[in-house]
């Protein structure tokens, strides 16, 4: 992944020059290609299509899109569960939580982890409305933005450039749109050309306190999860292709006759020949013989080949193809875990670079929140993730029982999918238990009151 850097001396937030920022986003435009061929193979638009062969050959293209089952199988995985957030100060987060539901950010994380997914790197911004004062949060196309940072050694951001192109036909122009992010500007601004240098529209003070883009990697060097083997399923759609085109061919078998002719002229083949095609009868001489001439096709081999490169692409990107006889019903949780080895390491990656991009997000809404004089430790905030497997429940529940005398409750609770709020699930059960405790005390009256202080020492016959 390519790192936009700019001198740390000539960067001042209050006097952005329009020029270096047209320069970047050049560089930037001349770069983008990876990306776009990238989101290109995720939406079905592959190289196969834009095969050509000899004039009336069978040309079919067939587009097997395993770049689209692979994202969405990692991105699944990896954020199929909404992620939850723990507390470890003082200070209530449920405001934050609140913030984070107005802004939708459920659907941001399940967007952004499919852009990462494809693009290898994601982009998120967070914005306040005008004459609003909730947090949005929107994620940007990986080919209209960047980050850049300073020179030194710890690459600090120094702002955010988000753009796209407006053309002009009548006056033959293309025109950048462009929006600049610093620690506490906005610049929204129009560059023309490289001699315009540009014009500024306009400055507005942003309260975030640092730069509101948000820049995710989906691992160190931003590699996408189907990007090193877009040859692999090039040659999967050449070979399933060329294997329909095989069957045309052999269905389309030449007939050759030995000592006869269909016709004497060509008026009289082709009647022979419609004959032939309708009827399926041919009259030859006694000595004369017919019979196709046909490529002989080797399935068996075909079909080795298939297999063999489709568990290359699979095996490679360490994301199973569920759909395998590997993948059966009454595999054990652990023989499940085994298999799906590889995508889990994938996926602690993915989850290790994305929480530094969490981080700066939980920065930027308690940094907002704390302008209402509402207080939240961002440092306190740990989120939690959560991977989207089928769940054995049986299994389960034994190991709660085993656990039950050296685990706390909440930890316990967690581990059941169907929960999504231990300690809301606590106190729910907490207060059943206390009616249930009541009713069954007027039914019976000799049940102990229900209180919530622990017993003495004299009643526990001490």
């Amino acid at each position: 992944m390519y790192r936009f850097t700019y001198n740390k001396e000539d960067f001042d937030e209050n006097n952005i020059i329009k020029k270096d920022v047209y320069d970047l986003i050049l560089k930037h435009q001349s770069m983008k290609e990876k990306i776009l061929r990238n989101k290109a193979y995720y939406n079905g638009k592959h190289d196969i299509e834009n095969r050509v062969r000899a004039s009336g050959a069978p040309n079919n293209r067939i587009m097997c899109n395993h770049a689209k089952d692979i994202s969405d199988t990692a991105s699944g995985y990896f954020m199929g569960n909404p992620i939850t957030y723990e507390n470890t100060g003082k200070a209530d987060i449920e405001p934050l939580l609140v913030a984070f539901d107005k802004a939708n950010i459920d659907d941001t994380d399940s967007d952004l982890s499919l852009d990462l997914s494809i693009d290898g790197v994601a982009y998120e911004y967070l914005y306040v409305k005008e004459k609003e004062t909730n947090i949005q949060s929107k994620t940007l196309p990986a080919e209209n933005a960047f980050m850049v940072r300073d020179n030194t050694i710890e690459e600090n951001e120094l702002f955010g450039v988000y753009y796209w192109v407006k053309k002009d036909d009548k006056r033959y122009k293309r025109r950048f749109v462009a929006t600049v992010m610093t620690q506490n500007y906005i610049y929204d601004m129009v560059i023309i050309g490289l001699g315009d240098g540009g014009t500024l529209d306009k400055k507005k003070q942003h309260r975030f306190g640092d730069i509101p883009l948000i820049e995710y990697q989906n691992n160190k060097y931003g590699i996408g999860d189907f990007e090193q083997q877009i040859p692999l399923i090039d040659a999967y759609n050449t070979l399933m292709s060329d294997r329909i085109n095989d069957k045309e061919q052999f269905i389309d078998a030449l007939l050759v006759l030995y000592g006869a002719a269909l016709g004497d002229d060509e008026e009289e083949t082709e009647k022979a020949a419609k004959i032939l095609r309708e009827d399926k009868l041919l009259e030859l001489p006694e000595d004369a013989k017919a019979e196709y001439l046909s490529r002989s096709m080797d399935e068996n081999g075909v079909e080795v080949l298939r297999k063999a490169i489709k568990e290359d692409i699979y095996t490679f990107s360490h994301v199973p193809n569920l759909t395998d006889d590997n993948f059966a019903g009454n595999s054990s949780g652990v023989a499940m875990e085994y298999k799906l080895l590889g995508l889990e390491m994938v996926t602690k990656i993915k989850t290790r670079y994305y929480k530094a991009g969490l981080r700066k997000r939980i920065k930027l809404f308690c940094h907002y929140l704390g302008l209402k004089n509402i207080i939240v430790e961002a440092d306190s905030i740990v989120p939690s993730f959560a991977r989207t497997l089928p769940k054995n429940l049986l299994e389960l529940s034994q190991i709660i029982n085993n656990l039950e005398s050296t685990i706390s409750k909440r930890s316990l609770v967690k581990l059941l999918p169907f929960v999504e709020d231990p300690d809301a699930e606590l106190e729910a059960a907490g207060e059943e238990n206390k009616r249930r405790l009541l009713t069954e005390r007027e039914l019976f009256g000799n049940i102990p009151p229900v209180t919530d202080e622990p017993e003495s020492e004299a009643d526990n016959g001490e």
